[in-house]
């Protein structure tokens, strides 16, 4: 029977190498699910998965009674499809190949090179600074950087490499200041750029519509593995977005306990600072 064929096979006693082949290629599959998880990728997938799945059903059921249709799949969209899926899903298999090219980051936690106090610092201050921005409606965007490189992006704006603290991002994103547009970059516990362009997320699909700021920082988060911190200009709302998932409505505490969490940072009443 088909039962018995098919535990024979995949009998680990009789060899257990059928088993790792499905072993491997479920976690491969996570892995990928996890990479193009919160972005445009999802539907652009679905897409794709409609298409596969009429191209199998039309060339295995209904080829000779739907013969224009077959023609139409096999001669047009399928080759159509094996050119466009890079193009489509650019960003996703940079990301992923840049996942796979971090050694580190599998071996090591992030931000590995600087000790605690000084994460610690940079969060508090982000945190302070995104409240202080909040209450006076002044628009704002910070970058963490994490395992992924944002030098690429520094080098569009202005390069500072100035020890982070709440009085400098206030007066960088004050209105009118000469370097109020665009995004701070936060590398460690220093301001790498600031002014710095950053590519805009294609994903507007939601019941809200996002300005730029909304856009770059889910930009940047489905390119790279970096956090970005937002305040809205025109309601003060605090955001944090990772991996293009937005949270908004933040409080001050709220956004520093999230900051610590993923960037594995214990925080403890002594590193909080008081109001």
């Amino acid at each position: 029977m088909d039962l018995t064929r098919i535990w024979a096979r995949l009998n680990p006693l009789t060899s257990p190498f059928a088993i790792l082949d499905i072993l491997i290629v479920a976690a491969l599959c996570y892995w990928l699910l996890g990479v193009i998880r919160g972005t445009r990728a999802v539907q652009l997938l679905r897409g794709v998965g409609i298409l596969l799945a009429l191209a199998i059903f039309v060339g295995t059921v209904a080829r000779d009674q739907l013969t224009t249709l077959s023609w139409l799949l096999s001669t047009i969209i399928a080759p159509t499809l094996i050119v466009g899926v890079p193009v489509l899903f650019q960003p996703e298999l940079r990301r992923a190949l840049e996942t796979l090219g971090r050694s580190s980051e599998l071996l090591s936690r992030p931000l590995a090179g600087l000790n605690r106090s000084e994460l610690v610092d940079t969060i508090n201050t982000i945190a302070r600074a995104a409240q202080q921005l909040s209450q006076q409606n002044i628009g704002a965007l910070m970058v963490i950087e994490r395992s992924s490189q944002l030098q690429e992006y520094a080098d569009r704006g202005v390069l500072l490499d100035s020890r982070i603290s709440m009085p400098l991002l206030l007066n960088i994103f004050y209105p009118n200041s000469p370097l109020h547009d665009m995004a701070v970059i936060v590398r460690g516990n220093r301001i790498l750029a600031a002014n710095v362009v950053l590519p805009l997320s294609e994903d507007v699909i939601g019941p809200r519509r996002y300005g730029t700021r909304h856009r770059a920082a889910k930009g940047i988060s489905e390119q790279s593995d970096a956090l970005a911190v937002v305040v809205s200009e025109e309601t003060g709302a605090i955001s944090l977005v990772q991996d293009g998932r937005l949270v908004s409505y933040l409080t001050e505490a709220r956004l520093r306990t999230m900051l610590a969490d993923l960037l594995r940072v214990p925080l403890d009443d002594a590193t909080v600072p008081t109001v």
